[in-house]
């Protein structure tokens, strides 16, 4: 059904989302950009699978933004 939602819990913090996003989406939708390193329910998502991985309902995802400098 287009425009519905669902609740997963994204760095200990509970959101909704849009239903049928990837991993990259949800990157995407939270305004991340740079390289990242994902766990979805204490698994690793390799990076070349990010498009590909749909999240689900209840989904608990951790996201570790990697940010450059000195």
């Amino acid at each position: 059904l287009y425009g519905s939602a669902m609740r997963v819990r994204v760095n200990g913090e509970n959101r909704e989302i849009p239903d049928g996003l990837t991993v990259r989406g949800l990157i995407s939708h939270l305004g991340l950009d740079g390289p990242v390193a994902v766990e979805r329910n204490a698994e690793v998502v390799p990076r070349s699978t990010h498009a590909e991985v749909l999240l689900q309902e209840n989904d608990v995802i951790e996201i570790v933004h990697f940010v450059g400098g000195g």
